[in-house]
């Protein structure tokens, strides 16, 4: 009965330990996977200037790592299809809360999480390229591809400037 008992506490034991391991590791992916192995992510000022250089158009994501909309969004940009157009774009994602100014600069209708925006290789945004609602025009559905590739196929589409 005893050796029962302690072999009892000894799996009780192990499963905490294994529950408090996931709980630790799971900030890792906070703020979701980008999907950093198919996708090209630069830095803002990086990505600028790639776009100047490439004439490509840019695709700028901003998020944190605390939203959970973020999180989810993030596994749009693992779909097979959106990753293949992602390479005709300069594809540029900032931490919001690491880069406040930079979000500020992006913020025709709020300050909101997440918001993607696509600007012409120059820097300019385009702002008729938008999710389709009056409001928060620039949050794209975070468990669709769809819009987002609406608006990057629309991108691709425009004569040059």
């Amino acid at each position: 009965m005893l050796e029962n008992a302690i072999r009892i506490r000894n799996a009780a034991r192990s499963a905490v330990a294994a529950l408090c391991f996931v709980a630790l590791a799971a900030p890792a992916l906070a703020g979701g996977d980008w999907n950093d192995a198919g996708i090209a992510w630069k830095s803002y000022d990086q990505g600028l200037a790639e776009a100047k250089s490439s004439s490509k158009p840019v695709c700028l994501v901003f998020y944190t790592q605390w939203c959970p909309h973020c999180t989810n969004y993030a596994k749009v940009f693992h779909d097979p299809a959106l990753v293949e157009l992602s390479k005709k774009f300069v594809m540029i994602h900032i931490d919001k809360d690491k880069d406040a100014a930079t979000s500020a600069k992006y913020a025709p209708d709020g300050d909101y999480i997440p918001r993607t925006f696509f600007l012409k290789s120059d820097g300019t945004l385009l702002d008729k390229v938008t999710e389709q609602r009056d409001k928060f025009r620039y949050f794209y559905n975070e468990s669709d591809p769809a819009g987002v590739m609406r608006s990057m196929n629309a991108v691709l589409t425009m004569p040059p400037a």
